[in-house]
């Protein structure tokens, strides 16, 4: 393992402190806009989905994870959806998927591949199957942004714990230009 990225970060951090940089990032822990974003881990969104949303520091609560996705209505990313709506204040979610996303792409055979070559004994992954994971469902992606977008919208607003009157909304966003296509509209409920 290289430790010269962590090193990096440690170092630059040391200053950013020193020269308390941190100041023009105060913000409150309650979200501004009260909103909850749902998006994509894409390296390319990491900066540009705020600035073409014209976010800053505090104004919205970011969950990220491969897709935009949510696979399982209580799992950790629907919990924090809940967690922002009822302990944080956001009264609205919006979805945003982003174009040429990894996970339109990804199948599930491959990576199952990919994980059997970097040491995961087939040992393991008999046993998880026969454990009645299937990790050729868990690990699918989806054929279609908008939809995969459209999917998740739908997965919250019919989740038993939402509260009634929540709008959930989807977008998509471009990669390159950070122009927004709504393909949900949560007003509309």
């Amino acid at each position: 393992m290289d430790m010269n990225n962590i090193q990096e970060i440690l170092e630059y951090n040391k200053s950013f402190v020193e020269n308390k940089e941190y100041e023009k990032y105060t913000a409150g822990k309650f979200p501004t806009k009260k909103m909850a974003i749902i998006t994509c881990m894409d390296t390319r969104l990491v900066e540009m989905l705020p600035k073409a949303m014209n976010l800053k520091n505090g104004d919205v609560k970011i969950i990220k994870n491969a897709g935009a996705i949510i696979s399982q209505p209580f799992g950790s990313v629907m919990r924090s959806v809940l967690v922002a709506i009822y302990e944080l204040g956001a009264d609205e979610v919006l979805v945003v998927g982003h174009t040429e996303c990894g996970m339109a792409s990804l199948h599930a055979e491959t990576m199952i591949g990919h994980m059997v070559e970097r040491g995961v004994s087939e040992e393991v992954m008999s046993t998880l199957e026969n454990s009645g994971i299937r990790l050729n469902k868990w690990l699918r992606g989806f054929d279609s942004v908008e939809e995969g977008v459209k999917h998740t919208v739908e997965v919250i607003k019919k989740h038993p714990l939402l509260p009634p009157g929540v709008p959930v909304h989807g977008m998509v966003i471009d990669s390159y230009t950070g122009e927004l296509d709504l393909v949900a509209e949560g007003y509309e409920q």
